[in-house]
């Protein structure tokens, strides 16, 4: 597979030729990268306007995944969420409808912030299930049931799968139900670009889904901020003519020519043996699994690559056994109190071994019976866009029992709103709250 962007770039560094544009580094090396960051010059296409060699690498994305059209990000998953939720509104807006976005709980912050900019009401899906903001699976029964007794139909479903402890959400079977009701679906699949290429397809696209992100930083070898926002075959036509100015819209006019020549490269990477390499690999993967439940470990979550463990049942917090990790220089993408988490790629290599060396010394101690605070759903006291531009201040959590959280912002990694803005702080927010150790909290004054 070619790959333009990478061509143009190369040969335009090769010219050496006088620079008078931007950035102001002229090419001169000072981490190494600089003769091939540029900007948008004669030849080098427009980003969010693309029809030359921009234009050209996005359709072989396109091929590769499957898609009607796949459109390039180099500001991550957040600018294609806050472009998906934009085109929703407008697709709302265009019919006659008020957008109305029905969202698993879990939803990463970048959502919560979008909504409350772009005005769009959310509703907060939350099954009796979930033990943890961090993971919300919603399954296709709850769907249908909670459809079937709204008082208004949602414009759109808004899931997060895989999540963050690595759990997969059946999301052909959700297709089906959005589309029984004639609701559109959205998926938040930054982490699951590889999903396309395991020897079965369940990328969201594939399976239905009629407009999702990839970040293609997360498990494919882009650089970071590197990303897709993908819409599928049987979207509206308006998602894939519109797109563009979506993202156009919320990013910024100097994109980064180095994440999208990883890009453009992530595409020959890919057609050349990825999905055969992938499948030998989540083999060993597998098999690592399998002998650290063995060791006595709790492994939940059913991504290929990621290795997510319940560290209490072993007699540890997450961030306990990721220090020991990185006392032996091995760095985890995510710890907490109840978890642990590892992302892998292909990239990883033969290199898991040090993981299982170290996680099978340590010895297992008696399980920690503490458990997170179950997580609860307290009701939109105030609309989300009111929220955003009330007066705020910031309190001892003890002082803030009856107010309105104002609270935005949410650590990352996982990103995801212990309490939403907009919800009424009662004593067991207050619980959870110190449970993740946080001594404060922004609520409307």
């Amino acid at each position: 597979m070619n790959t333009p962007i990478v061509d143009f770039v190369k040969k335009y560094a090769d010219s050496n030729s006088l620079r008078l544009h931007m950035p102001g580094h002229k090419g001169n090396e000072v981490l190494g990268c600089e003769k091939y960051d540029i900007t948008e010059i004669d030849g080098a296409d427009v980003l969010y306007n693309a029809n030359g060699i921009i234009a050209e690498s996005q359709k072989n994305a396109t091929k590769l995944f499957g898609t009607r059209a796949t459109f390039y990000s180099t500001e991550g998953s957040s600018l294609c969420i806050r472009a998906m939720l934009y085109l929703v509104k407008c697709y709302a807006l265009q019919n006659g409808e008020k957008p109305l976005v029905f969202a698993g709980r879990n939803a990463h912050k970048t959502f919560v912030t979008a909504a409350a900019l772009l005005d769009i009401d959310v509703e907060w899906l939350l099954p009796k299930s979930a033990q943890t903001v961090i993971s919300c699976v919603i399954t296709p029964n709850f769907l249908d049931q909670y459809l079937r007794d709204a008082k208004q139909k949602p414009t759109a479903i808004y899931i997060t799968s895989p999540d963050y402890l690595g759990n997969i959400t059946d999301i052909r079977a959700l297709s089906e139900v959005c589309h029984k009701y004639d609701v559109l679906l959205i998926v938040d699949n930054a982490h699951g670009a590889y999903l396309k290429f395991l020897p079965k397809d369940i990328h969201p696209i594939s399976l239905g889904a009629d407009i999702c992100c990839d970040s293609a930083h997360k498990t494919l070898p882009a650089l970071t901020g590197g990303a897709y926002l993908h819409i599928g075959k049987s979207a509206p036509s308006f998602f894939a003519d519109n797109a563009q100015s979506a993202l156009g819209i919320f990013a910024s006019t100097s994109p980064s020519y180095l994440i999208l020549q990883s890009l453009d490269a992530v595409n020959k990477y890919i057609s050349d043996g990825y999905g055969k390499k992938m499948l030998e690999f989540i083999k060993n993967v597998e098999q690592l699994k399998s002998r650290l439940s063995k060791t006595g470990y709790c492994l939940c979550g059913d991504e290929p690559l990621k290795i997510t463990i319940a560290t209490k049942s072993y007699g540890y917090t997450g961030c306990d056994i990721a220090e020991m990790l990185l006392a032996k220089n091995i760095v985890c993408e995510f710890c907490d109190f109840d978890y642990i988490v590892f992302m892998l790629s292909i990239e990883n290599g033969n290199k898991l071994c040090e993981l299982e060396a170290v996680l099978s010394e340590i010895v297992k101690n008696d399980a920690i019976e503490q458990v997170p605070p179950t997580p609860a759903l307290k009701g939109k006291n105030m609309p989300l866009n009111e929220v955003l531009y009330a007066a705020k201040a910031k309190k001892p959590i003890k002082n803030c029992v009856g107010k309105i959280s104002a609270h935005f912002d949410a650590i990352c990694p996982p990103a995801i709103p212990i309490i939403l803005p907009g919800e009424k702080i009662d004593a067991s927010t207050v619980e959870c709250l110190e449970y993740y150790g946080i001594q404060e909290w922004t609520v409307i004054e």
